[in-house]
């Protein structure tokens, strides 16, 4: 009898074994395949146009979206240097994070800080497509390494391309020329500087800024851009010789 409950407890703890691997494998198996979905994505793009998250999410709750794909050189070029100074004047430089931004970032975090930015053109491409908005060092960790890869696939000016064309420009607005239509009623491509340089400044605020209309904190940081504009040409060294300065 002593031998038999023996014998049973032995074949218990084999099929509890069992299970357990089935479900770390199982678990393997989902997380290697949610790895690797933005990879394989992120070499699709560099020549499939995507949809953001945001617009999926908008259009699959039944919400009209308006957005219209452009390529790069059919946007004002005066927008397209716009946004590379106002949101990431080293996009040139870096290879999809900007290391001296990220150390301050994580000396923060280390010393009990709350997440903030330090997001590059390339990153927030990545939060874009894959990820989800919320602030947290979790997406932080995800982000960084996507957006490595991203740079390493994707040529800069197609992920300017991207990001110009997916990035939510208030509303349902998404893309450039979904932007420039509804506010201007022109294309991306026949913004005056001015539009132009209004739209750029748009986006940390998307929600809070009226192009039409800027407020006193946009028309100051649309006149340092302008300035910088001039000033920095090695800031677009990465861009195509149509789109620079």
């Amino acid at each position: 009898m002593i031998k038999d409950s023996y014998g049973a407890g032995e074949r218990l703890a084999d099929v509890e074994g069992v299970f357990v691997r089935a479900i770390l494998k199982l678990f393997g198996v989902l997380l290697v395949t949610l790895v690797s979905i933005p990879l394989i994505l992120t070499v699709a793009y560099a020549v499939m146009d995507p949809w953001s998250v945001p617009m999926i999410r908008r259009s699959g709750a039944g919400e009209p979206i308006r957005h219209r794909w452009v390529p790069l050189n059919e946007i004002s070029p005066t927008l397209v240097q716009g946004v590379v100074m106002a949101e990431d004047a080293r996009f040139c430089l870096h290879y999809g994070v900007d290391l001296g931004q990220l150390k301050i970032v994580v000396e923060e975090a280390l010393d009990g800080g709350n997440p903030r930015g330090a997001s590059t053109i390339t990153m927030q491409t990545v939060k874009n497509l894959y990820l989800w908005p919320e602030r947290s060092y979790l997406r932080k960790a995800i982000e960084i390494p996507l957006a490595v890869w991203m740079d390493l696939i994707l040529s800069k000016d197609r992920i300017l391309e991207i990001y110009l064309n997916i990035a939510q420009w208030g509303g349902n607005d998404f893309g450039v020329e979904a932007a420039a239509q509804r506010n201007f009623g022109v294309s991306a491509a026949n913004l005056t500087d001015r539009q132009a340089l209004a739209l750029a400044t748009m986006l940390p605020a998307p929600s809070r800024r009226n192009p039409r209309n800027p407020g006193a904190r946009q028309r100051r940081v649309m006149a340092h851009v302008a300035r910088e504009l001039d000033r920095a040409p090695w800031v677009f060294t990465c861009l195509p010789q149509s789109l620079r300065p």
